[in-house]
C-alpha cells in the first residue's frame, strides 16, 4: 500500500468511528503497526488535518478541511453528485444554490482527472414530474430546527380543517414527491408528522427547547422504526 493511500484510509477509519479511537484500534482497522500510526497522525497533522489526543488516549478527527477532497473514490464522486444534483429539483431555492455552490467548490478542489469524472458521471438526477411548489417558509423551518427553536404553523388536517399548532421541529425529511417535518407537537404532546403541503404558515418565537431535539428525533425514528 502507497503512503498515500494509506493516509486516506487512516483518515477515513478516523471519520467512521466512535471517538477517541486507540492506535490499537486504527492499526486493527487500517492494518499497519501502532508506530506507523503514530507517524502518520503527525503526517496528518502537517498537511492540516486538526487531530486532537495522544499515545494512550486515543485520537479524536477534529478538522480535516484543510485536506483536499481527491480521495473521493469513483463511487463517491457518483454519490455525491447524484445527491446534490438532486436537490436542484427538490430543494427550495436557497437549498438549490447551496447545493450548485458545493457542486462547483468539489469539482474545483479536484485534480484535473478526478474533476473529469465530477463533470462526466454516469448517474444522474432527473424528474419528468413538474417540480413542486416550495414554500417561502422552508428556510425558517430549517434555521429554527438547528437553533431548536418552537414554531407557530397553522395546518390543514385531513378532514379540511385548520388547526394552530406549536411544534418543535426535529427534522425536514424529503421523501419522494414532497418534503414532511417531523416534530413534537405541542398541542397533542406527543410526535407528529406534517406533510408540508398543509402547512399554510410558519411564524418564529423565542422558545427554545435546546438540547433536545437530538434525542427526541432518535427517540421519534426508533418509535417508527420498531414496528
Amino acid at each position: 500500500m502507497s503512503r498515500s493511500d494509506r493516509l486516506f484510509r487512516l483518515l477515513d477509519t478516523l471519520r467512521r468511528l466512535p471517538p477517541p479511537v486507540t492506535a490499537a484500534r486504527l492499526a486493527g482497522e487500517t492494518g499497519v503497526s501502532e508506530r506507523t500510526i503514530y507517524r502518520d497522525i503527525e503526517s496528518l497533522r502537517a498537511a492540516g488535518a486538526i487531530i486532537d489526543g495522544e499515545a494512550g488516549f486515543g485520537y479524536t478527527l477534529t478538522e480535516d478541511n484543510a485536506v483536499p477532497p481527491q480521495m473521493f473514490d469513483r463511487l463517491e464522486l457518483e454519490a455525491v453528485m447524484l445527491g446534490l444534483g438532486w436537490l436542484e429539483w427538490q430543494g427550495d431555492p436557497a437549498l438549490a444554490e447551496a447545493a450548485k455552490r458545493a457542486i462547483a467548490k468539489v469539482t474545483a478542489s479536484l485534480p484535473a482527472r478526478k474533476a473529469d469524472e465530477a463533470r462526466h458521471v454516469a448517474l444522474l438526477a432527473y424528474v419528468f414530474d413538474k417540480k413542486p411548489e416550495v414554500p417561502e417558509f422552508m428556510p425558517t423551518l430549517r434555521e429554527a430546527a438547528w437553533e431548536e427553536r418552537a414554531v407557530d404553523i397553522t395546518y390543514t388536517d385531513r378532514e379540511g380543517s385548520f388547526t394552530e399548532r406549536r411544534i418543535w421541529p426535529l427534522s425536514v425529511v424529503y421523501t419522494d414527491y414532497e418534503p414532511w417535518i417531523l416534530a413534537w407537537c405541542c398541542l397533542r404532546r406527543g410526535f407528529r408528522r406534517f406533510l408540508i403541503s398543509r402547512v399554510a404558515s410558519v411564524s418564529e418565537t423565542r422558545e427554545s427547547f435546546r438540547p433536545r431535539r437530538v434525542p427526541l428525533l432518535r427517540e421519534m425514528m426508533s418509535e417508527t422504526y420498531s414496528g
